[in-house]
């Protein structure tokens, strides 16, 4: 959630932060500003909306300056407006902040600040950081900051300027993440990686309560005693093609073709020999009587998927937890349980206080992420990276079918190990994991039914998804991938409920969609496609085991064969599809949807 970018170097910093912010927009926002300095002093506009109005209105007034930050605001505290719009400046114009995160206290700073006589502009939370800046600034920025950080309660990631020192930015994060990019012509603070692709790959990660101070030629890095801290560079190995649409009309088409890539390069990194097979084959599985998977949103469904694999295959007791309830309902974990978190990002607020809760307990804590160097990934006993790459639209698709095929691969190797699977057994399952990127490519060979469908669903209110065992966890997915982007109330169900009380919801020309590629259960989900028909519901059903023929409301789109474990990688392909389809012909803005941000970083 929210977007910072920057820049301190020997060019222009305004057409680099705008360029940085349309590459952060897919974190989601409300509002952006920019504030540079330069001879006169700060320089700051910010605009209610789209980051196009911004730029519309710097063209009217243009601006310029060798140092500068920039902000997206999603709105917590103070309504979208200009005024709680990003950067923030201090009631004596010292100093400019741009901050990403919640500061809990803020109540009792401003209140305090008041009463010295401060006076605040906007209903924000973060203005207090910029004013308490000011209240403890003596001639020493790294001084005053630090001191603003010890008082501080909640969450930042900070880019501070100050105008009696304009050589030096300033940095600091607490559970936000915030990286810094150093390039031949000068030196970048960002929230994520493709806000600076365009001029670096070689970025440091902050850490909690580490503070850097960037000037045109260098950074230097301390902690909040200010002794110098020593990091090393990591190399980005995307490339700024991969951040681009690439001839798509949005960034998640783009990403759902891409899926048999990432599949292909994920499923390699654990069977061939990377670190991610490395990881795998040195985990001690005999150690642990269950396993907690704790994620949020998607991350979450693919938890779902993978405890049935899990609980097939390894005979071992799985549990499936959302982050936000994980870390306040004392979990019963131990030295004895493995907890994976799964997160795209890596900075997934709830997830990082789950797994440090999960930590504090004594479990042992696997990651499965998508982001080099981020706070899971530097925090959890072990990690694995997913292969996707950057991923712009908020919602998933590529990093979700990663994170499947790695808890798959994951599920067969413990069952391999646990001794609950021959060799011979766990080869062959490999083997067909292996065979999905292939499968996927033929896939989106054909998409023309899923496409020619979604056309024609436009119009519902409502549309139900259900399916049965492994095909109700993807359903949940299928679900909420259309709400996010589409606007339209779905909700998922397990097949067998509908009776308990969901079918009072079918009417007449209620969509369901019904998932079927377990044929063991192919008659009871039938009989459920049968139960709404009759009360004038149409249903389109997906699925590898229909043995059904279409009818006036009955479609039916075919999946390929493959055994249902992981079926669920193939059934998410054409559910994405026609999410994004629907939502494709209403109009809608697909990468960007209302309220939504790629990055959850607060509660």
């Amino acid at each position: 959630m929210c977007g910072i970018i920057g820049y301190v170097g020997t060019q222009n910093a305004v057409p680099i932060i705008l360029d940085g912010l349309k590459r952060l927009e897919y974190r989601g926002y409300d509002s952006s500003g920019i504030a540079v300095m330069n001879n006169n002093g700060f320089d700051v506009v910010k605009q209610k909306g789209r980051l196009s109005e911004l730029e519309a209105l710097i063209s009217q007034r243009p601006m310029s300056g060798y140092m500068g930050i920039g902000h997206t605001r999603w709105a917590t505290h103070g309504k979208p407006s200009d005024i709680n719009s990003h950067p923030h400046l201090g009631s004596q114009n010292k100093i400019a902040i741009v901050h990403n995160g919640i500061i809990e206290n803020y109540r009792q700073i401003k209140e305090r600040l008041e009463q010295k006589g401060t006076n605040f502009v906007s209903q924000t939370d973060s203005e207090v950081i910029a004013q308490l800046a000011e209240y403890y600034y003596n001639g020493d920025i790294v001084e005053a900051v630090i001191k603003t950080a010890g008082n501080l309660e909640g969450s930042y990631a900070l880019g501070i300027m100050c105008l009696d020192e304009p050589d030096r930015l300033i940095a600091i994060k607490k559970d936000n993440p915030l990286i810094i990019g150093v390039a031949d012509h000068g030196i970048f603070i960002a929230s994520d990686v493709p806000a600076v692709l365009a001029h670096t790959n070689k970025v440091y990660y902050l850490n909690d309560k580490e503070i850097a101070v960037l000037t045109k030629t260098s950074v230097e890095f301390y902690n909040m005693d200010r002794e110098p801290v020593h990091k090393e560079p990591e190399t980005i190995t995307w490339s700024i093609d991969s951040a681009e649409k690439g001839g798509y009309e949005h960034f998640m088409l783009k990403e759902i073709m891409e899926q048999p890539r990432v599949l292909k390069e994920t499923v390699q990194s654990a069977l061939g020999c990377g670190d991610n097979r490395r990881i795998i084959d040195g985990l001690d599985v005999s150690r642990f009587n269950r396993i907690v998977i704790t994620a949020c949103g998607s991350a979450y469904n693919a938890g779902m998927v993978s405890k049935y694999v899990f609980e097939q295959l390894c005979r071992i007791t799985v549990e499936v937890e959302l982050a936000s309830e994980f870390r306040y309902k004392d979990p019963i974990v131990d030295c004895n349980t493995l907890v994976i978190l799964v997160s795209q990002s890596g900075e997934t607020a709830d997830t990082i206080a789950a797994m440090r809760e999960a930590k504090r307990k004594g479990a042992a804590t696997l990651s499965i992420v998508n982001v080099v160097g981020s706070t899971i990934a530097r925090e959890s006993d072990y990690t694995l990276y997913t292969m996707a790459g950057p991923e712009i639209a908020v919602a998933t698709t590529k990093a979700f079918s990663a994170q499947l095929v790695l808890l798959y691969i994951l599920a067969v190797s413990f069952a391999k190990k646990l001794g609950k699977i021959t060799k011979e057994a766990a080869d062959n399952l490999f083997a067909e994991i292996a065979s999905l990127p292939d499968i996927a490519t033929g896939m989106l060979k054909r998409i023309d039914p899923v496409q020619k469908y979604a056309a024609t669903c436009v119009g519902y209110k409502s549309i139900f998804f259900i399916g049965r065992n492994i095909d109700y966890a993807i359903a949940m997915e299928g679900s909420l991938k259309l709400k996010e982007i589409s606007y339209i109330h779905s909700e998922a169900y397990a097949g067998g409920e509908l009776k308990h009380g969901t079918i009072s919801l079918i009417e007449d020309n209620t969509l369901v969609v019904a998932i079927s590629c377990c044929e063991r259960l192919y008659e009871k989900i039938y009989s459920n496609a049968e139960q709404v028909i009759s009360r004038g519901a149409k249903v389109l059903f997906i699925g590898n085991c229909i043995k059904a023929v279409p009818g006036e409301r009955l479609e039916i789109i075919e999946l390929p064969k493959i055994n249902e474990l992981f079926a669920p990688s193939l059934s998410v392909v054409y559910l994405q599809l026609f999410s994004y389809y629907v939502a494709a012909n209403k109009g809608l803005d697909i990468d960007k949807p209302r309220n939504l941000a790629k990055s959850v970083t607060v509660e």
